[in-house]
C-alpha cells in the first residue's frame, strides 16, 4: 500500500530539536514514508521551548518531501491550541485516509481525534513513552485529571495505539488503558544521516578534548529524567579509578535543569572532567559518537533509548539502566551492558569497558550490526504502511 494519503499530527516539528529524540524519529518516518510512494502531510504549531521556531505559517513548507504545516499559537500555549490549526484540520480531515496523532496531553491529540471521528478517518495515536510508569507517575494532578476525563477516551477510541517496544504496550495496560487495537513498532535510523564522512578527531579539537581522554558521552536532554543524578556521583568514581577519563555532556538546558547538573559538578569537585558542549546535531553528533569510548544513558525511563541505538550503530559499547526500553536489545546482542540504576552499578559497568578495549569493540561490533539488521528506516517505514493499511481495511469493514 504506497498511495495511501496519511496526515501525521505533531505538537512540535523540525526544526524544534530541543525536543529530543521524538523530533528527529518523527520526521525520520515521515521522510521515508514518502520514499515509499506515500503522500504525507503534517500539521504542528511554530513552538520552540519558550521561542517561536522561523518557519512560515499555514503555508506548506516541504522538508524532505513531507509537506509540513506550522500554525501558530497565541494563547493556551502550554496545551498548544492553535485556532488555526483547529480551522485546518475540521476543512481537510476528510481527505486523508488515515490520521497519525504522535502527542497526548495536548490540543494535537484532542482536535485529531475530535475530527478524525467526525469525518470518520481511522486515526492512530504514539503516546511516545507519555503514558508510560515513571513519566505518568511524575506527572501533575491536573495531568492525571486531563487523562481521566479526556485522554483516556481518545486512545480507547483510536483505531489503533502504536507502541514502539514492547515493555511500553506493557506499562500502558498497567496504568489501566485500554485500546482497540495496537502495533508495536520501534523507531529507526535514518542511513542518510550517517553518510557524511567525519574524520577522526573532530569532535575532540573543536571541544579541546586530547586524543590521550577516555570519553564518556552522555547525548540528550539536561532533564531530570535522563538521570544525572546518578551519573555525576557514579562518574566521579569512574575518574578516581581512570584519571584520563572525560564525561562530556551533550544536550540542551531542559526546563532550567542545567542549573542543578552544575551544582552536582560543583558537590563531586569534577569540573575539569566534565564537558559542556549544549546540543548537538548532524555532523557534530557523529563526531562526538565516532571519538568517544563509551556511550551512557542512566535514565529513570526512555519509552525507547534513540541516542543509545545511535551509539550502537556508530559502534560505540553502551550502559544503559534497565528503565531504558531498548535495554534488553543491549542485553540480548550483548551490545554494552544493562545495570540497575544506581551508582555502584553504573560505575562498574563504565569502568569495565574502559579497561577492556577488545572487549569494548566486540560489543561495538554487535551493536553495529543488531542496528543495521532491525532498526534502519527502509524497513521501519514499509512495516508502518503495512500496520497503516490494516488499520484503514479493519476501520473500512466496520462501516
Amino acid at each position: 500500500m504506497t498511495s495511501v494519503k496519511i496526515l501525521h499530527i505533531n505538537l512540535v516539528y523540525l526544526p524544534a530539536f530541543r525536543y529530543g529524540g521524538p523530533i528527529r524519529s518523527v520526521h525520520n518516518l515521515n521522510k521515508w514514508l514518502v520514499k515509499r510512494g506515500a503522500d504525507v502531510t503534517v500539521y504542528t504549531t511554530n513552538i520552540d521551548g519558550p521561542v517561536e521556531l522561523d518557519v512560515p505559517t499555514g503555508v506548506p513548507v516541504s522538508i524532505d518531501g513531507v509537506r509540513v504545516f506550522y500554525f501558530p499559537v497565541h494563547f493556551f500555549r502550554h496545551w498548544f491550541y492553535s485556532s488555526d490549526f483547529r480551522k485546518a484540520l475540521a476543512m481537510t480531515a476528510k481527505d486523508f485516509d488515515i490520521i497519525h496523532i504522535t502527542s497526548v496531553f495536548t490540543a494535537a491529540s484532542t482536535l485529531g481525534a475530535h475530527y478524525a471521528k467526525k469525518r470518520d478517518i481511522p486515526y492512530v495515536i504514539s503516546p511516545k513513552g507519555s503514558l508510560m510508569k515513571t513519566p505518568l507517575g511524575s506527572g501533575s494532578l491536573k495531568k492525571k485529571l486531563y487523562l481521566s476525563l479526556i485522554e483516556r477516551k481518545n486512545l480507547e477510541e483510536a483505531d489503533a495505539i502504536h507502541f514502539t517496544v514492547p515493555v511500553e504496550k506493557e506499562e500502558y495496560l498497567r496504568q489501566g488503558l485500554s485500546f482497540k487495537d495496537s502495533f508495536v513498532i520501534p523507531n529507526g535510523l535514518d542511513p542518510d544521516e550517517f553518510k557524511e564522512e567525519i574524520p577522526p578527531g573532530f569532535f575532540r579539537k573543536k571541544f579541546g578534548i586530547s586524543a590521550d581522554k577516555k570519553i564518556v558521552l552522555f547525548l540528550g536532554r539536561l532533564n531530570w529524567i535522563k538521570g544525572l543524578d546518578t551519573l555525576l556521583p557514579s562518574f566521579k568514581r569512574v575518574a578516581d579509578r581512570i584519571p584520563a577519563a572525560i564525561l562530556v555532556l551533550a544536550g540542551g538546558d531542559d526546563k532550567k535543569y542545567k542549573k542543578t547538573v552544575e551544582d552536582m559538578v560543583e558537590k563531586h569537585k569534577l569540573g575539569d572532567k566534565v564537558v559542556f558542549t549544549g546540543m548537538i546535531i548532524d555532523g557534530d553528533k557523529q563526531a562526538a559518537l565516532r571519538d568517544s569510548d563509551v556511550f551512557v544513558m542512566p535514565s529513570y525511563s526512555e519509552s525507547f533509548g534513540m541516542s543509545a541505538l545511535e551509539a550502537m550503530y556508530s559502534r560505540l559499547p553502551v550502559v544503559v539502566t534497565e528503565g531504558v526500553s531498548l535495554a534488553p536489545v543491549v542485553e540480548k546482542y550483548s551490545a554494552g551492558l544493562v545495570v540497575t540504576k544506581n551508582e555502584d552499578k553504573l560505575s562498574e559497568a563504565v569502568i569495565n569497558i574502559l579497561s577492556n578495549p577488545d572487549s569494548a569493540k566486540a560489543m561495538g561490533e554487535r551493536g553495529r550490526k543488531i542496528a543495521e539488521s532491525n532498526f534502519l528506516m527502509p524497513v521501519i517505514a514499509e512495516n508502518f504502511l503495512a500496520a497503516y493499511g490494516r488499520v484503514i481495511e479493519t476501520h473500512r469493514g466496520k462501516n
